[in-house]
């Protein structure tokens, strides 16, 4: 009896063990029939960050065209200095002059001349808020990119014109690139806002002034 007992125990061992080998070989056939992990291969490009320059003031000039109310578009010339308090807010002192035409009336009248040639000189001088509103990056194709920013400027000053200083407002948009940690180019679209009589009739005078400009940091 003992002996039977010891026969089917060694049976049952057997199997067991069989079926444990038969699991261990279907699972390695599995294994090795899954295909292998591949690591990809990915191509790291270089970045260079951009040099951004930390000195706080820029200096520099302009050139555009100006639009005197009555006295016709004109070319303007000026310099310009900035202070930029923080990355978002900067201060501006800028001047500019420009040659005026004559007037309609003075063209259809003949001989009346309203201004003398030194009157017709309009220069004006203004002290400037601006704010860098959209801060960020322009393109030049795939791998040239430049820091750049869209600002909003706006302040008062004085301009000579007509034998008188007047009293003026100025605002406007502009928009900065630097193609350089040391050097930036404007485009400025503004409005120079002051009174001024020359007919015996009072008016508010809006003159359009777009230019383009460089500054250097330092």
């Amino acid at each position: 009896m003992e002996s039977r007992l010891l026969v089917l125990f060694l049976t049952l061992a057997m199997l067991v063990a069989a079926g444990c080998s038969r699991d261990r070989l279907a699972q390695e056939v599995a294994e090795a029939r899954q295909p292998p992990v591949v690591e990809p291969e990915v191509e790291r490009r270089e970045i260079k960050p951009p040099k951004i320059d930390t000195e706080d003031f820029e200096v520099g000039g302009f050139a555009g065209l100006m639009s005197v109310e009555d006295f016709g578009v004109n070319p303007i010339v000026g310099v310009r200095f900035a202070y930029h308090i923080t990355e978002g807010f900067f201060v501006e002192a800028a001047a500019g002059q420009t040659d005026t035409e004559e007037t309609s009336f003075e063209r259809l009248s003949g001989a009346a001349q309203l201004l003398t040639p030194d009157e017709r000189k309009l220069t004006y001088y203004n002290l400037s808020l601006g704010y860098n509103i959209f801060p960020g990056e322009a393109f030049v194709g795939r791998r040239w990119a430049m820091n750049s920013s869209i600002y909003f400027i706006g302040g008062v000053g004085s301009t000579d014109f007509a034998g008188d200083e007047r009293f003026t407002v100025n605002f406007g948009t502009g928009f900065r690139i630097l193609p350089t940690d040391w050097l930036a180019l404007h485009l400025d679209f503004r409005d120079h806002i002051f009174d001024i009589n020359l007919l015996g009739q009072d008016k508010t005078a809006h003159n359009l002034e777009t230019h383009l400009g460089f500054t250097i940091f330092f």
